[in-house]
């Protein structure tokens, strides 16, 4: 008997970090596939405002409900340009966490993809390096839509973070302000098997492409190889 309970532990020890990481593999590989399809839509981010983001947050399946103030929850990646000034490839993603909410009038239980373009140094370094509260921490604003809208305009030269949703199939601009965003240590060390930090996979590229991000990369690379914002 004391074998079999020997064994049975043994089992569960192996099988629970495996769930573990089947369950972040399953976020990256949807992480990926949304965003294919957000660029591949007609009317979605404009091609000259990506061409300037440092950095990429998407999070597939954003939670909002109504609950006394009402919140946001919801799980997903980070990519940022490589290099010191952000114009190398996209580089391994960073599982990410967002929380929060806001005092209006929040529809309950729906569902919504969120795209987060990060469009300064600062707002990178920061979110890796703790907790940020959109529209507080960095300064933040609902992205214009439409391929040939210009990134030119006072919204997205005075923001830090421009916002983007998907629900019901309609794709516009939201803010998420009032919401905060944080590296998830815990979902980093179930993907890649070890400790590592966020700023350590994006920045330093601590650890390889997985394969569960090639879809995400690729898609990347393949809309925006060249960072045009001049710095």
């Amino acid at each position: 008997m004391k074998k079999f309970w020997m064994s049975f532990g043994l089992i569960v020890g192996l099988a629970l970090p495996a769930a573990a990481q089947d369950k972040e593999t399953d976020r990256v590989e949807n992480a990926g596939k949304v965003l294919k399809e957000i660029l591949n839509a007609p009317d979605s981010i404009p091609q000259s405002v990506l061409d300037k983001a440092d950095c990429i947050v998407i999070l597939p399946s954003v939670l909002k409900f109504a609950i006394g103030f009402g919140g946001s929850y919801g799980r997903g990646v980070m990519t940022c340009r490589g290099g010191k000034t952000f114009h190398g490839g996209w580089s391994a993603p960073s599982m990410m966490a967002l929380e929060g909410g806001s005092a209006g009038l929040q529809l309950g239980g729906n569902a919504t993809d969120f795209v987060l373009l990060l469009m300064s140094p600062r707002s990178a370094t920061s979110i890796l390096a703790s907790k940020v509260k959109i529209g507080g921490d960095a300064t933040a604003a609902a992205g214009p839509v439409g391929r040939t809208a210009s990134a030119e305009t006072d919204v997205t030269l005075r923001a830090e973070i421009l916002s983007y949703s998907r629900a019901r199939g309609l794709f516009a601009g939201i803010s998420l302000a009032g919401s905060t965003l944080r590296v998830d240590n815990g979902a980093n060390k179930n993907l890649y098997g070890k400790e590592v930090s966020g700023s350590s996979i994006v920045f330093a590229k601590s650890v390889p492409v997985p394969e569960s991000a090639v879809v995400l990369i690729a898609t990347l690379q393949k809309a925006s190889p060249i960072n045009k914002s001049g710095k």
